[in-house]
């Protein structure tokens, strides 16, 4: 893989050093020692989507507004990058994101109306997708890793519309012969065929997500849903359970989790993740579940609590 230094960073993008040690120290990107080949191709993208995310129509969109629905949108979707692995568009002062077939703003958790999405762009899509995947002799791997990149967002705006699905399925299906470990577009094509009812091609390429990259808390967490649809309870607490680990503060998959060991018929364990949903989620119909979920579990069970001196003081239900 190509590796460039803070230099060519700056050089490539035409960015003032201010500006990158501004983006760095708000957590929008890594930083990196000056001299240092750190820098790979998905560095490069994602500040190409910053740079444009920051000046749109010349209004200036706050790095830490970026921040905020960056991270939220992490917990929301178990996403490692939520600017490179779904479409980000401005809403009002923030930023929503194309993600599940919808415009989700991460912070609110409401969805937008999208009012760019245009009629007739999916097949102007289509086509540039026919002529970005005709074989050429010399294909550099830096050439390479942007044809990805670039078919891969164009594969999640083809999600957006049912009628384009196929379109996608398509789009997905090159990138793997392209990068067979691409985990993102593993990710994506799973959930066609879950939503599809193809469960086994979905757990198949969950699977091949995670050992793409285990660091990928969705998808662990995609995995759980399809084994729990499944009926195979074991596996799916196991995979939400790696999910929990890699990213401690995603809701769903608390959520899940506690509907899981309640299912088992373990309340104690599942009241854990109930009363963390709750923190992480408190507002809206899941929350008031949970919250419910919560009161139940207490009274059905007579919980106790070790005081730091080792009394053990009972706890009313």
């Amino acid at each position: 893989m190509t590796r460039y230094t803070r230099q060519d960073v700056l050089r490539i993008l035409h960015l003032p050093s201010r500006q990158l040690i501004a983006w760095e120290r708000a957590g929008l990107i890594a930083s990196f020692p000056r001299q240092e080949k750190a820098y790979d191709f998905e560095h490069l993208s994602q500040l190409r989507a910053i740079r444009a995310l920051r000046e749109v129509r010349g209004k200036r969109l706050s790095v830490g507004s970026i921040r905020r629905a960056m991270d939220a949108m992490q917990k929301v979707s178990g996403m490692r990058n939520a600017l490179l692995e779904s479409s980000a568009v401005r809403s009002g002062s923030g930023l929503a994101f194309r993600y599940a077939g919808a415009l989700v703003n991460p912070v609110t958790q409401q969805l937008a109306f999208d009012f760019e999405q245009m009629q007739g762009q999916a097949s102007t899509l289509v086509a540039a997708i026919q002529r970005s995947t005709r074989p050429e002799a010399a294909r550099s791997k830096e050439q390479l890793e942007a044809q990805v990149q670039e078919m891969f967002l164009r594969g999640v705006q083809l999600e957006e519309n049912a009628s384009t699905i196929p379109d996608a399925t398509r789009v997905y299906k090159e990138i793997l012969e392209l990068k067979p470990q691409h985990a993102p577009a593993c990710i994506n094509l799973g959930t066609i065929f879950y939503n599809q009812q193809e469960f086994g091609r979905a757990e198949e390429l969950y699977r091949r997500a995670t050992e793409a990259d285990p660091g990928y808390a969705l998808a662990f967490f995609d995995l759980g849903n399809v084994l729990d649809e499944m009926q195979r309870l074991d596996e799916a607490i196991e995979a939400y359970s790696r999910a929990i680990a890699i990213v401690p503060q995603y809701a769903d998959a608390h959520y899940n989790l506690a509907l899981a060991f309640e299912r088992q018929g373990e309340r104690r364990r599942a009241l854990r993740h109930w009363t963390a949903y709750v923190r992480l989620d408190p507002v809206g119909p899941w929350a008031a579940h949970a919250k419910g979920q919560t009161r139940k579990i207490l009274s059905l069970e007579r919980l106790s609590i070790v005081s730091r001196s080792g009394r053990r003081v009972a706890v009313a239900g």
